[in-house]
C-alpha cells in the first residue's frame, strides 16, 4: 500500500512526498483506530468538564467563547494523531520527548477553553474579578501555543518515523565493522 501511495502522490508533488505525509498514509489500521479513538475520548475529555457540551454534571458561570468548538476539535485529532504514533510498528521510535510536548499542548488546550471563573486554580491564584480581567484575555493564546505544541510533537514524531531505518544492533560493535566470527 505504502508503495502504490508514494507513486500517486509523486504525481501531484513532483518529487518524494514529504516525511509527515508519507508515514501517516503507510499507517495501519490499528493506528488509525486509534487516533479516532482517541481523538474522541479527548474531544468528550475536554467538552465534558469545560461545559463546552452542555451536561447535568458540570456547567459554566461565563458563555462559551467562539472559538472554544474549534480548540478542541484541533487538539482532538492533534492528540488522537500524536497517541496513535505510539502504537507500535516497524519504525516505532521510542522518544517520550514529543508526548511530554503535546501532553503539555492538550493541557494547555484545556484550560484555554474553560471558563475563566470555574477554573479553581486560576481562581485561588487571581480570585473571581482577576480570573476575568487577567486569564480570560490569554486563554486564546494559551490554546494557540497548545496547539503549537502538539503540532510540533505530531510532526517531530511523524518525520522521525523513518528518518533512521538502520537496523537494531545489539551488541557495541560500530555499524560497518565486520566481527570475528563473519
Amino acid at each position: 500500500m505504502h508503495l502504490s501511495i508514494k507513486k500517486e502522490w509523486s504525481v501531484y508533488w513532483g518529487e518524494e512526498m514529504p516525511n509527515c505525509l508519507t508515514s501517516l498514509f503507510s499507517w495501519s489500521r490499528k493506528r488509525w483506530i486509534v487516533a479516532i479513538g482517541v481523538g474522541v475520548l479527548t474531544y468528550l475529555f475536554i467538552a465534558l468538564p469545560t461545559a463546552v457540551i452542555k451536561n447535568p454534571i458540570f456547567g459554566r458561570e461565563i458563555a462559551v467563547t467562539d472559538w472554544s468548538v474549534t480548540v478542541i476539535v484541533i487538539t482532538s485529532i492533534l492528540t488522537g494523531l500524536l497517541t496513535a504514533t505510539y502504537v507500535k510498528n516497524e519504525f516505532s521510535d521510542e522518544n517520550p520527548k514529543q508526548m511530554k510536548i503535546g501532553s503539555a499542548g492538550a493541557l494547555l488546550s484545556f484550560f484555554a477553553v474553560g471558563c475563566p471563573v470555574c477554573n479553581k486554580l486560576v481562581l485561588i491564584a487571581l480570585g473571581y474579578s482577576g480570573a476575568i480581567q487577567y486569564f480570560a484575555p490569554i486563554q486564546p493564546y494559551l490554546a494557540l501555543i497548545g496547539i503549537a505544541l502538539l503540532s510540533y510533537s505530531l510532526r517531530m514524531r511523524l518525520n522521525n518515523e523513518y528518518s533512521c531505518s538502520l537496523p537494531f544492533q545489539n551488541s557495541r560493535t560500530p555499524i560497518g565493522d565486520k566481527d570475528a566470527s563473519n
